[in-house]
C-alpha cells in the first residue's frame, strides 16, 4: 500500500526538515522531499516515535495479571497516547506458569504482527534478595530449566533478562547471549569485579540505572560504578523526578558515551487512566501525584510516560530536545538493535510522532504507515 504524508516540520533523527513530502509503501518510508506547499502540510512537529525497553503496563493493564493478547493491545493503547510506538513488555518476577503464558501471548503478538510489541523483558525472576525492591520475594529463584525453555524460544522476538549476576553462573550469562539474550544487569548486590565479570561474559545493559543496584563508594565501586566506567554498556533511566536526582542523571551523562543512556518508563497499569490504585501481589500500590509507592514504603515502578520523560530530560539534564528525543527512540534502537526504527530516513519503519509546537501534546501516533492515536 502506498501513501503520502504532508508535514510542516520534521525531525529526521540528524536534522529538522521544512514542509515535507513523505512517502510510504507497505509501512516503510520510500522518500523524504522538501517543498510541500504550506497549505497541504499538518502543524506541529513530526519526530521518530518512542521506544520503551522497560514498560510493566498501562491502561489498567499490568502484563503480569493480563499476559494475554487483549492485555498487550491494552497497554500499547495507552502508551501511544504519549508517542510510544514500540516497547518491549516488561514481566516482573512471578512464578514459572505466568513466565510461560507471557512468552506465548508474545509469540502471538510477533506472528500476528501486532503493531508496537518487539518482544518482552523478563526481569526477573534471578535477582538479589537485598536488592529485590517491589519484586515479590518467594517467587525470586535461580534459572530452571524451566525457564531455560523460555529463553530459548525463537519466537518471541527481542528477547531481554534483567538479572543479578551473583545469583547466577557466569555460563548462564553465556547461554543466554547464545540464546539470542539481552543480557542487563539490575537488582543487584553484586560486586564491581562480578559486574565485570558479566560484561565480559556477555550482557550489554544495566536496568534502571542507580535503583536497586550496589552504590558507588569511596572503596566499592559497586555495580553503579561499573555501569557508568563500562563505554559499551547501554545504562535504561527513569527520568520521573522521584527515582533518580537531576544531580546523579547529571554525573551518568558526563560518564556514559553519547548514545549509551536510555529513557524507559518503568510504567505500571495506571499510565493512561485516572485511577489511583492497584493491587500487586498482595500488597496495595498507591500514586500520589505522578509518584507510585507501595504501602511496604518503597517505590513501586513509575506514573511516567515517555513524553514526559523527554521533556523532564531536556530540563533536568540539560540537554537538547534533539538529544531528549534520541535517547527515547536512537539509542534504544541501537541497543536492542531495532534498526528499521529511532530515525525517520528512507528504508525506516514509518513510526512516528506528532506533536504539538511546544512539545507538550501527542497529536498523533503512526506505526508503520497506521495511526494507531490520533488526539480527539
Amino acid at each position: 500500500m502506498s501513501q503520502q504524508f504532508h508535514f510542516k516540520s520534521l525531525f529526521n533523527g540528524k536534522e529538522w526538515l521544512s514542509h515535507v513530502t513523505v512517502d510510504v509503501v507497505d509501512g516503510t518510508i520510500s522518500a523524504i522531499n522538501e517543498g510541500a506547499s504550506a497549505e497541504e502540510c499538518l502543524s506541529g512537529k513530526v519526530i521518530p516515535g518512542f521506544i520503551d525497553t522497560q514498560v510493566n503496563g498501562g491502561g489498567g493493564a499490568l502484563f503480569n495479571f493480563a499476559p494475554t493478547l487483549d492485555g498487550l493491545k491494552t497497554m500499547m493503547a495507552a502508551h501511544a497516547q504519549f508517542g510510544t510506538v514500540a516497547m518491549l513488555p516488561t514481566l516482573i518476577t512471578d512464578d514459572v506458569d505466568v513466565i510461560a503464558a507471557a512468552a506465548n501471548t508474545i509469540a502471538s503478538a510477533i506472528a500476528a504482527n501486532e503493531p508496537g510489541i518487539l518482544g518482552v523483558h523478563f526481569e526477573g525472576p534471578h535477582l538479589s534478595v537485598p536488592k529485590k525492591g517491589t519484586h515479590e520475594e518467594s517467587k525470586i529463584r535461580p534459572i530452571s530449566e524451566a525457564e531455560w525453555a523460555v529463553y530459548e524460544r525463537g519466537d518471541l522476538g527481542i528477547k531481554m533478562v534483567t538479572l543479578a549476576p551473583e545469583c547466577v553462573e557466569i555460563e548462564d550469562i553465556k547461554r543466554l547471549v547464545r540464546a539470542g539474550v539481552i543480557v542487563c544487569l539490575g537488582h543487584t548486590n553484586a560486586t564491581f569485579e562480578e559486574t565485570n565479570a558479566a560484561l565480559a561474559a556477555g550482557a550489554t545493559g544495566f536496568t534502571h540505572l542507580y535503583n536497586a543496584m550496589s552504590a558507588f563508594t569511596s572503596r566499592a565501586e559497586g555495580v553503579v560504578g561499573a555501569a557508568l566506567l563500562a563505554d559499551d554498556a547501554w545504562c535504561g533511566i527513569i527520568v520521573d523526578r522521584h527515582h533518580v536526582s537531576a544531580g546523579a542523571l547529571r554525573v551518568a551523562l558526563r560518564s556514559k558515551p553519547k548514545g549509551k543512556l536510555v529513557l524507559v518508563t518503568d510504567a505500571m497499569s495506571l499510565i493512561g487512566t485516572d485511577e489511583s490504585e492497584f493491587e500487586f501481589f498482595g500488597r496495595k500500590v498507591i500514586r500520589q501525584g505522578d509518584r507510585l509507592n507501595s504501602t511496604t514504603g518503597e517505590l513501586a515502578g513509575s506514573h511516567l510516560d515517555m513524553l514526559t520523560a523527554v521533556n523532564n530530560t531536556v530540563v533536568d539534564l540539560g540537554v537538547s530536545f534533539e538529544e531528549a528525543v534520541a535517547m527515547a527512540s536512537e539509542y534504544p534502537a541501537a541497543f536492542i538493535n531495532a534498526s528499521s526504527l529511532g530515525n525517520l530516513q528512507v528504508g525506516s519503519a514509518a513510526s512516528w510522532v506528532q506533536l504539538s509546537e511546544d512539545n507538550t501534546k501527542v497529536l498523533t501516533t503512526v506505526i508503520d504507515g497506521q495511526i494507531i492515536y490520533q488526539q480527539q
